[in-house]
């Protein structure tokens, strides 16, 4: 089980905040799988435009933070070190739920095709045992 600091996460991608939305990873299987976590908090500035009585991580940032997991385990491949992935699309996404200041997302992306410089992945977000979003997402090598 390999786990990843920020420091270790920015050597891989290179999303820095506040975009980077990872904010560790707790297991690593490089080409396969990636588990990583982000503590959704109030001093976000996407969290505070959200609403001022009801805040909220906006549904797109939990799906572009399962791209980033999915990122970090494509490009921990031997073939890719060093690459750029690109978010290549959405194949469908489903949400169940919203994360608010002081939840925990539990990101887990696994790599199901790579074929050349496409990737394919199943990415999902829970807070604790709940899963609040599904998605199927492309991924290119650049």
């Amino acid at each position: 089980m390999t786990q990843l600091g920020t420091a270790e996460i920015e050597k891989i991608i290179p999303h820095r905040y506040p975009m980077l939305l990872i904010d560790k990873v707790l297991d690593l299987t490089p080409g396969l799988s990636a588990k990583a976590i982000h503590s959704v908090s109030n001093n976000e500035t996407f969290v505070k435009a959200s609403s001022t009585t009801n805040p909220f991580f906006p549904s797109p940032l939990i799906i572009e933070a399962m791209a980033q997991t999915g990122a970090v385990a494509l490009l921990s491949m031997e073939d890719f070190k060093g690459k750029t992935a690109y978010f290549g699309g959405i194949q469908k996404a489903n949400f169940f739920g919203q994360a608010r200041p002081g939840d925990q997302l539990i990101l887990t992306t696994e790599l199901t095709k790579i074929k050349r410089n496409i990737g394919l992945g199943k990415g999902i977000a829970k807070i604790g045992n709940q899963k609040i979003a599904e998605a199927e997402l492309t991924f290119m090598i650049g």
